[in-house]
């Protein structure tokens, strides 16, 4: 038998789990529908000073799936949800879902060339968002789309004590053209959906995620995937209804998706949510609640380091885990002398619905001596994974090579991108392009990267957008954008340019373009204005050339 598949790694799980397991319930409508019939009164999300219980979640979420039906939003069709931490977006979620829709989450930090791209790949017919990103955004994005019905809701970002409505009035006129949210629910309360049969194969949310050689791809995340991760979430921290959830992720990332809103969903634990993470709106969140668990990207827990939080004020987050980029084994320590608490390491991809790995509670992650990387822990329930070499052959333990992963997890392909999906799922086995190693304990440590991409805090860039977005300067001749080092995101992007005769721009007024382009965590930050940018002799750029530059 193989050596990964012996799994000496079940030996590190907690005492009494299992080796191997199934999702629970056959989509996430019924996951949801269990909590309901079990804990109807108790509060399921927290915003501010407002509270939604599980029934009136369900309520809501009918009167959404409705109103879909009544349109003619067939079983199917693809509902975007352009949002930021908000209960609206539990609401739409769960109504598309049970009215058979795919839920397409999208970065509200999107801007218009990034929002249409997704809106047209996915065959979106339906958005949902923000009024204030629909007026600064969508507005202008949604004639390059086959969106016919846009609802917007309310901006407010937060409650007062004497406004806890979780579905505030409109702050603004409702946009021409849209309809408001709040009287659709209104319109559409206390009836029930015509029932949609789902299968645990049927796509529940589209997620989109940079690929290995272009432009985003569709995630087909199914409801086999999404209530599997989710209970992997529940057994793998212990949670249970009393449990409270801290959302810090956001909930169009998969982490956020899953690692908190399904599970919430699931347990069914309280969901806190801060509109956007905010390290003073968060810290406040934690003395108003009390939290007792939270997943979120390493920069997270470095701002709350930051911030004049006490050891009292975290004292009940019990549980804390961190994924989406490398943790820092100094970041740790540091968290853990200041606020009594030790981060554990968890790692999955979009394309895994969330954790595949993860470090178990009770004992401590070893660092890589040669790398000083901290591990990323031991695969979870149900979930294989190996190491291959370049000619896709097994490596034996100790060897470096490219983490592949098999698992109920796993997501069925890319949506309508049948040659992608064949060439990064062979056989249903996920290539990740991460290089990594297992070693004779069963610990596997993530090595280095073996794709282009570049991980900012969490958030993943493929260079060749933000190039595409330089080379649209009419300064610009040519243009490389690599990650580079940076303390408080992991990496940072960085681009490289060169001009065109008899043109000129500052790394300044470059920088500004990008941002007005592309998400926060997309434009470079830094800009380098070279003669000539170094080619092979075919003239390909060599981004790896400007790689070595900025190592140590």
């Amino acid at each position: 038998m193989s050596a990964y598949h012996e799994r000496p790694r079940p030996a590190r799980y907690d005492a009494a789990q299992p080796t191997d397991f199934d999702a629970e319930h056959p989509h996430a409508v019924a996951m949801f529908q269990d909590a309901v019939r079990r804990f109807p009164d108790r509060p399921l999300i927290h915003y501010f000073d407002a509270a939604l219980t599980a029934a009136e979640l369900d309520g809501l979420s009918d009167a959404f799936a409705v109103a879909l039906q009544d349109r003619g939003v067939a079983a199917g069709e693809r509902v975007a949800l352009y949002l930021q931490n908000v209960p609206q977006f539990a609401i739409a979620l769960l109504g598309a879902w049970k009215a058979g829709c795919v839920a397409v989450p999208i970065n509200p930090m999107n801007k218009r060339r990034e929002l249409a791209l997704l809106l047209a790949d996915s065959g979106a017919a339906v958005l949902v968002a923000l009024r204030g990103l629909h007026e600064s955004v969508a507005a202008g994005a949604l004639a390059e789309t086959a969106v016919t019905w846009t609802i917007t809701t309310a901006e407010r970002a937060h409650q007062t004590r004497d406004d806890p409505r979780v579905l505030p009035e409109p702050d603004v006129a409702v946009p021409a053209g849209t309809t408001d949210l709040a009287a659709l629910l209104d319109e559409h309360r206390g009836r029930r959906p015509v029932p949609v049969p789902l299968a645990p194969e049927d796509v529940a949310v589209l997620t989109y995620t940079s690929g290995t050689t272009g432009p985003p791809k569709g995630a087909m995340n199914t409801h086999r995937n999404v209530v599997f991760d989710a209970r992997v979430w529940r057994d793998w921290v212990g949670l249970g209804p009393d449990d409270v959830i801290l959302g810090v992720a956001p909930l169009f990332h998969i982490t956020g998706l899953v690692g908190h809103l399904a599970l919430a969903l699931l347990t069914p634990a309280a969901l806190v949510l801060t509109h956007r993470f905010d390290p003073g709106a968060v810290v406040d969140a934690v003395r108003e609640h009390r939290p007792t668990f939270t997943v979120g990207a390493i920069t997270v827990f470095i701002a709350l380091l930051n911030t004049g939080a006490t050891r009292d004020d975290l004292a009940s987050l019990r549980r804390i885990y961190s994924g989406g980029a490398p943790i820092p084994p100094s970041t740790v320590l540091a968290f853990e002398r200041r606020f009594g608490q030790r981060i554990h390491n968890v790692y999955g991809l979009t394309e895994t619905t969330s954790a595949a790995f993860a470090q178990p509670w009770a004992v401590e992650a070893p660092v890589d001596e040669s790398s000083g990387a901290l591990s990323v822990g031991v695969p979870v329930y149900s979930t294989r994974a190996r190491i291959i070499g370049e000619d896709g052959r097994e490596l034996p333990p100790g060897e470096v090579g490219e983490l592949v992963i098999s698992g109920p997890q796993v997501v069925a392909g890319y949506w309508g991108k049948p040659e992608e999906t064949e060439s990064a799922l062979p056989g249903g086995e996920l290539r990740t392009g991460d290089v990594a190693r297992m070693d004779a304990d069963g610990w596997f440590y993530l090595v280095d990267r073996k794709k282009d991409q570049i991980n900012a805090g969490g958030f993943k860039v493929w260079p060749r957008e933000v190039e595409d977005v330089l080379y649209e300067h009419p300064a610009v001749r040519e243009a490389a954008v690599i990650g580079v080092p940076d303390a408080y995101r992991g990496e940072t992007v960085r681009a490289y340019v060169s001009l065109r005769p008899d043109h000129e721009a500052a790394p300044e007024e470059l920088v500004e373009f990008c941002r007005a382009r592309l998400a926060a965590y997309k434009y470079p930050r830094q800009v380098e204005v070279l003669t000539e940018l170094p080619k092979t002799t075919t003239g390909k750029l060599l981004r790896r050339e400007l790689r070595a530059r900025h190592a140590d």
